[in-house]
């Protein structure tokens, strides 16, 4: 007997999400249908005029655009940002450094501090769990 693999297959906001782009900007063709694992690694390895275009000019989602800025998404949402921008938009908020991309840049900085920390520090011995007590029969005379 023969087994047949079918193809692995993603829903068209995963790949987009794999690749980087926002799932709006991208072709009719790409947002209609799937694709395959196959398809996916060749748009890695050759990427087509659009998906260069997507990447280097936006819109970006906004993943990469809290990347680009050197802040959390979270961070995006506080400062009000809520949809993609473009590479141009990103480069006129840096220009900008408005008073809450500064203030989580300081944040994100914090935090990566934190996580470095955390993980330089030397590994404690896991604790010991605490020995159990004896279970008592409640029965009476039995």
């Amino acid at each position: 007997m023969t087994s047949h693999k079918t193809p692995q297959t993603m829903k068209p906001a995963t790949a987009a999400k794999k690749l980087g782009v926002y799932l709006e900007a991208t072709p009719e063709e790409f947002r209609d249908g799937v694709v395959s694992r196959d398809e996916l690694n060749e748009l890695q390895a050759n990427p087509p005029q659009w998906l260069s275009d997507l990447r280097r000019n936006g819109p970006h989602p906004r993943q990469v655009v809290a990347t680009k800025l050197g802040v959390s998404i979270g961070g995006l949402a506080r400062g009000g940002v809520t949809e993609a921008l473009t590479t141009e938009q990103i480069e006129a908020l840096k220009t900008e450094n408005p008073d809450w991309l500064t203030h989580e840049r300081e944040v994100q900085a914090g935090f990566r501090d934190e996580q470095q920390r955390l993980k330089d520090r030397p590994a404690k011995a896991a604790p010991k769990p605490a020995a159990k007590a004896p279970v008592k029969n409640n029965r009476r005379g039995r």
